[in-house]
């Protein structure tokens, strides 16, 4: 009820505010009501446009801005605008009029105008555009008179039918068509049908009587399809087209992209209705789209394209090819073509001299549309330029270098997607573009992957062994399919979520990967797999994206990840002099440690002990842990413990080598002891034969290990606890392995870290065994100065919100953030899959909690934990190890909440220490508003 109360109030603030605000804000003549600062108000496109038209006195047709707070009205008042709109609306029009000297419905001088969108974001291609306005039977024959043109006039008007009869009559009515056959769409199959009972391929070859009995066609079709008139008076029209536009908002490629993007559904759109332009009216008129550098690879010079004789649609539509701008626009497709600079010099240096403007007063690439009419040049609209990757950080390198923005700007300008682009193979985007979607996962693992099929972990193995491309397929991953995953080039799961094990994992090794295809059904004995109605068996070829989680049939082209990028190394460096958060990595080899050093990373924020018991060499060590797990007596145990000693050294010493002169966490052993016993007879056997005992035993001792709930069972500092002989021998390991290192010359920093820790009393236990062994460790190597940093992962609720009893027996905290999200939320992060994709869909979260913090709830924690642990120690160490080191946002929070450094898998490093750099940057240009 109070929820309710307090909506009904805010609407009616808003409601309030609306009537008595500003509602439309002129632009036109050298002179604008909005500036470039107003976007949240005017939208990106209108407040560039008030810029352009008033502070930059540039050649912009006349209009006006409906602001997008009168979206927020209209949606909030069931599609109803406020009282002085109409008013408002009519006054600016006829500022419109004086300024073009033509009257709007007018017979025999008739303006003509555009609506267009105009969100804060720009949102390209999701809303909605209606042009030529304010023709009618009654303004046709005055505009034919003035233009001298017919053919163009029924040009524009069939292009008016077409745009409106779609966008305002079915789109914004809610008509839902039949079969997938809207309105546009079967006009187009009658433009199409006229072309080729003429014998033509582009429109404009159609002449005007060609045009003007289509047209009449158009409107019989739009009164049959739609039950209703084509409206035949402009007032009509232009409130038609505002509505629509307004409506759009809310249409479902509009919700969708702001859902991938991340835009705030509340913010709404600006409607910007401006006086029409032509650049249909012959050989002597064009329109275009330019960006002032090239946003596919950042090349500094102007590129774009144009077409004679068209209108901006066109353009985009694909119908026609375009025609490059300059030499610096031309591909294989349009190299043959004449540019925009020889056919209209005197245009083309005009545009290019604005171009050179804009980007200078911007301080950025822009996108820029223009029409040239019979030879003389309007500026439609220009906006920041979306770029990929490549070209983002070029043109933020190039730009520091130019002096036209600083470094913290540099940084700011590329998003941790685009960096991403950078880091990983991918799908060519062309190829791409053909290919049908057959099933949607969670994007778990970046880029793309192609191979073939398979559903083992053996065949994955075997098939790399042929030098083939495999692509692992299973319902989920175990411990047991790390060599598989390996081998794989790509893995695809039917379960999991974002921190299931095959999601972890690939992320770890920047493996491509899609986890919860929730469709996907194997067969085993059979060897084929389904998704929906399309099936695959083991040996046919798929590909995945991994960064947005569609799997496609066959063999999609892959582009290469760019190595030895110098761009790449120039900005992350620049990045590194601008950030004050040390970046470290998740690595548990020493080929891992390897990577993320040239990746950046400075030190090892986690290494995980059982890793070892993975992968590469694991037989060996993996059957003597086997062994410890079902010990029934502690001289069992301590004679497995033994055997492990040399082993577990082994892998902590080339680690810690591997990343010196940094420091090394090493956690020690933290999952269920059940993941580990093995489900084969013929390793049972091999067991029970090691050990003496029968397989009823065996299977006796197992049983006793199965926990109901295991994540929160028998493991981390509850294994040592009940088994110090464990905790011995690892501690032992890590300090033997540290000061046999410091002998031998090399910087050793390892940092021992005891999981699952809920209680001071658990840490005190722990570090009186790891002091007992360092002290024997010294005395046995004789190394003084051997570093003993012990501290705890708190990756419970009761950790953090005793975080200062705790930190009175630790030397550093580091945020498990994957348990302390499972924890707070009561959500298994295993199994999220069922459900976090409704939850998305309906906006009940906005973000998936294991891929980006939760700042309210699970950040409220971390906060506490922050607060009580350096109230104890006012310089206590402070990291984070979870999944979330890696996500940008995450960074940022970690940033503000003064912690010393953040870790994340090897190939996210890049990634953080960019988000590390971009959380100084925007705390600088607060402090500077």
């Amino acid at each position: 009820m109070a929820k309710t109360v307090k909506k009904a109030a805010k609407k009616a603030a808003v409601k309030k505010a609306v009537k008595s605000m500003k509602n439309v804000y002129y632009f036109g003549g050298g002179k604008a009501d909005g500036k470039g600062s107003m976007k949240e108000l005017l939208g990106g496109k209108g407040a560039n446009l008030a810029e352009m038209a008033g502070l930059m006195k540039l050649p912009v047709p006349p209009g006006f801005t409906i602001t997008t707070e009168v979206c927020t009205y209209y949606w909030d008042n069931k599609k109803n605008y406020p009282s002085s709109l109409k008013a408002e609306v009519e006054s600016n029009l006829k500022k419109v009029e004086k300024e073009t000297k033509k009257v709007f419905g007018s017979v025999d001088n008739p303006l003509l105008l555009s609506v267009r969108s105009g969100a804060r974001a720009s949102m390209p291609g999701m809303m909605e555009t209606i042009l030529n306005i304010g023709l009618t039977e009654k303004t046709i024959p005055g505009m034919i008179k003035k233009t001298g043109n017919e053919r163009f006039v029924y040009d524009a008007y069939r292009r008016l039918i077409m745009m409106y009869s779609d966008v305002v009559m079915e789109k914004a009515a809610g008509i839902e068509p039949k079969d997938d056959k809207g309105i546009r769409k079967v006009l187009d199959g009658m433009l199409h049908d006229v072309k080729s009972k003429k014998g033509v391929k582009d429109d404009t070859d159609l002449t005007a009587e060609d045009l003007k009995t289509l047209c009449a066609e158009f409107k019989k079709t739009v009164k049959n399809v739609l039950g209703k008139e084509f409206p035949d008076n402009p007032m009509l029209q232009l409130w038609g087209a505002i509505g629509a536009v307004f409506s759009s908002w809310n249409g479902k490629r509009a919700i969708a992209y702001r859902n991938i993007e991340k835009i705030p559904h509340e913010w709404g759109t600006a409607v910007n209705v401006q006086a029409m332009v032509f650049g249909n009216m012959g050989t002597d008129s064009a329109t275009g789209v330019a960006f002032s550098r090239n946003p596919g690879n950042g090349d500094s010079h102007f590129y774009g394209e144009y077409l004679i004789n068209a209108q901006g649609e066109d353009v985009v539509a694909g119908i026609r090819t375009p025609s490059p701008m300059n030499k610096w626009s031309k591909n294989t497709h349009s190299e043959h073509l004449p540019t925009l600079e020889q056919v209209m010099p005197k245009a083309y240096k005009e545009l290019d001299g604005i171009q050179k403007k804009l980007e200078k007063h911007f301080r950025d690439m822009l996108d820029i549309e223009f029409t040239i009419e019979q030879g003389r040049l309007w500026m439609l609209q220009c906006r920041v330029g979306k770029r990929n990757g490549t070209a983002a950080v070029q043109m933020a390198l190039d730009m520091v270098k130019e002096k036209l923005i600083s470094q913290n700007e540099a940084v700011l300008r590329v998003t941790a997607s685009q960096l991403d682009e950078l880091l990983h193979p991918a799908i060519d985007p062309k190829a791409e573009a053909l290919a049908k979607i057959v099933g949607k996962g969670l994007p778990a693992g970046p880029g793309g992957a192609s191979g073939k099929v398979v559903f083992t972990s053996e065949a994955a193995m075997a098939l790399k062994a042929k030098g083939e491309k495999a692509i692992l397929v299973r319902e989920e991953t175990n411990p047991e399919d790390v060599e598989g995953m390996r081998a794989a080039e790509a893995i695809l799961t039917q379960r999991g979520g974002m921190t299931s094990h095959a999601a972890l994992v690939a992320r770890g090794w920047g493996k491509c990967c899609i986890v919860g295809c929730g469709e996907l059904e194997i067969n085993l004995s059979k060897k084929t797999a389904s998704i929906g109605s399309v099936t695959f068996k083991e040996g046919d070829f798929i590909t995945l994206n991994g960064t947005k989680g569609f799997v496609y049939l066959g063999q999609l082209k892959m582009l290469e990840a760019g190595e030895g990028n110098n761009n790449l190394t120039k900005f992350l460096d620049m990045c590194d002099k601008i950030k004050r958060l040390d970046v470290r990595t998740n690595a548990d080899t020493p080929e891992d440690a390897v990577r993320a050093k040239k990746f950046g990373a400075k030190g090892i924020g986690l290494f995980r002990i059982e890793h070892m018991f993975y992968g590469t060499n694991a037989e060996k060590p993996l059957f003597i842990l086997r062994k410890m797990i079902v010990s029934k007596t502690t001289e069992e145990r301590t004679k497995a413990v033994n055997e492990l000693f040399p082993f577990m050294k082994k892998a902590i010493k080339g680690t810690i080598k591997a990343m010196a002169g940094f420091g090394v966490t090493i956690r020690l052993m933290d999952p269920p002891l059940h993941e580990f016993i093995p489900q084969q007879k013929e390793v049972k056997e091999q067991v029970c034969k090691a050990m003496g005992i029968t397989m009823e035993e065996f299977d006796s001792r197992a049983a006793v290990l199965h926990e109901v709930n295991p994540m929160m069972g028998h493991r981390g500092v509850r294994l040592g606890v009940t088994y110090p002989e464990i905790t011995e021998m690892q501690s032992r390991a890590i300090l033997e392995s540290a000061a046999e290192l410091i002998k031998e010359g090399v910087k050793a920093m390892p940092e021992i870290m005891v999981p699952v820790v809920c209680h001071e009393n658990e840490l005190i236990d722990q570090r009186a065994i790891i002091e007992r062994v360092y002290k024997e460790v010294v005395a046995k190597t004789g190394v003084k100065k051997l570093p003993l940093s012990v501290g705890t992962m708190i990756e419970i609720p009761r950790a953090a919100i005793m975080s200062h009893k705790i930190a009175e027996q630790a030397d550093f905290f580091s945020f498990g953030t994957n348990d302390l999200t499972q924890m707070t939320f009561g959500f298994s992060r295993d199994d999220i899959g069922g459900f976090m994709g409704a939850y998305l869909e309906k906006g009940v979260l906005k973000n998936d909690p294991f891929q980006t913090l939760d700042q309210d709830g699970v950040g409220y924690l971390i906060k506490q934990g922050v607060k009580g642990g350096r109230s104890t120690k006012a310089k206590l160490k402070i990291g984070i190890c979870g999944e979330h080191g890696g996500d940008a946002k995450s960074v940022e929070f970690c940033h503000r909440e003064g912690f010393n450094y953040v870790s994340c898998s090897p190939f996210r490093v890049p990634i953080a220490r960019l988000a590390a750099a971009q959380a100084v940057a925007k705390e600088i240009k607060t402090k500077k508003k």
